[in-house]
């Protein structure tokens, strides 16, 4: 890798909606997921599971995994009707997350109280979003890896949403953040039908991580997976490091 860029690729994605007018009480929450994943390892590990999963399963690889159709059983994976065919399905998609090495970083936001707390309430993603930039160069700088260029890669959403996201994103590199430093990262916007392994990697984590904050006492086989995987100080404490809650 030159020195231009850094060892890593970042990905993001999210689950809940980041909207406050309305607040879904079966699900009230906004998590965004930051899969920081060494591009050996995305080459050599995640690239070839993904596509060997998706051969088996479905005889070419151009399916996207997005985790609400899985769980609905629609789209490409309306075949998933019955429970044995799910568990095996999803007991693969959590051995490929298992075995893939990469650091996590989440943001997970309580709309309800987030929103009772605040007179005038900062947008949840772009209040996420700076939480987990943060964390993100503090796991770099750890690995000596914060002074190359970082890309990272958000799904577009539309072009209002990708212009706020984009001020927001080089507000927050450009200093606007709790140590005042810039920030080495770059953002690259991947289109909705954009069959990226990274991606759909950081797709299957957000989710099970909301629902892990939204009712603890809940069995959530896919969050015992995900824990292993966040950032952790040196004491291997994760909370406040690879996961913030908020407020």
């Amino acid at each position: 890798m030159t020195a231009e860029f850094s060892d890593y690729l970042v990905f993001v994605d999210e689950s809940g909606d980041h909207g406050l007018e309305t607040i879904d009480p079966g699900y009230p929450m906004f998590v965004l997921a930051f899969c920081v994943v060494k591009k050996s390892d995305y080459i050599s590990q995640l690239v070839p599971a993904i596509q060997n999963f998706k051969f088996n399963h479905f005889g070419h690889d151009q399916v996207i995994l997005h985790e609400v159709d899985i769980r609905r059983d629609r789209g490409d994976f309306f075949f998933l009707k019955t429970r044995e065919l799910k568990a095996g399905f999803m007991g693969e998609l959590s051995q490929i997350v298992e075995a893939t090495p990469f650091t996590l970083v989440a943001t997970a936001i309580n709309k309800e109280p987030y929103k009772r707390r605040y007179h005038e309430p900062a947008n949840p993603y772009h209040v996420a979003l700076g939480y987990g930039l943060e964390r993100v160069f503090y796991f770099l700088r750890s690995n000596g890896a914060h002074l190359g260029k970082t890309h990272v890669v958000v799904e577009k959403r539309g072009a209002k949403e990708d212009a706020e996201l984009e001020l927001e994103f080089r507000r927050v590199c450009a200093g606007a953040n709790y140590e005042g430093t810039e920030l080495p990262f770059e953002v690259v916007f991947a289109d909705k039908k954009s069959n990226s392994s990274g991606l759909q990697l950081a797709d299957l984590i957000a989710r099970p991580v909301g629902i892990k904050m939204l009712r603890p006492e809940q069995a959530n086989r896919a969050y015992e997976i995900i824990e292993t995987k966040f950032y952790r100080n040196g004491d291997g404490w994760f909370h406040g490091w690879g996961l913030k809650c908020f407020p």
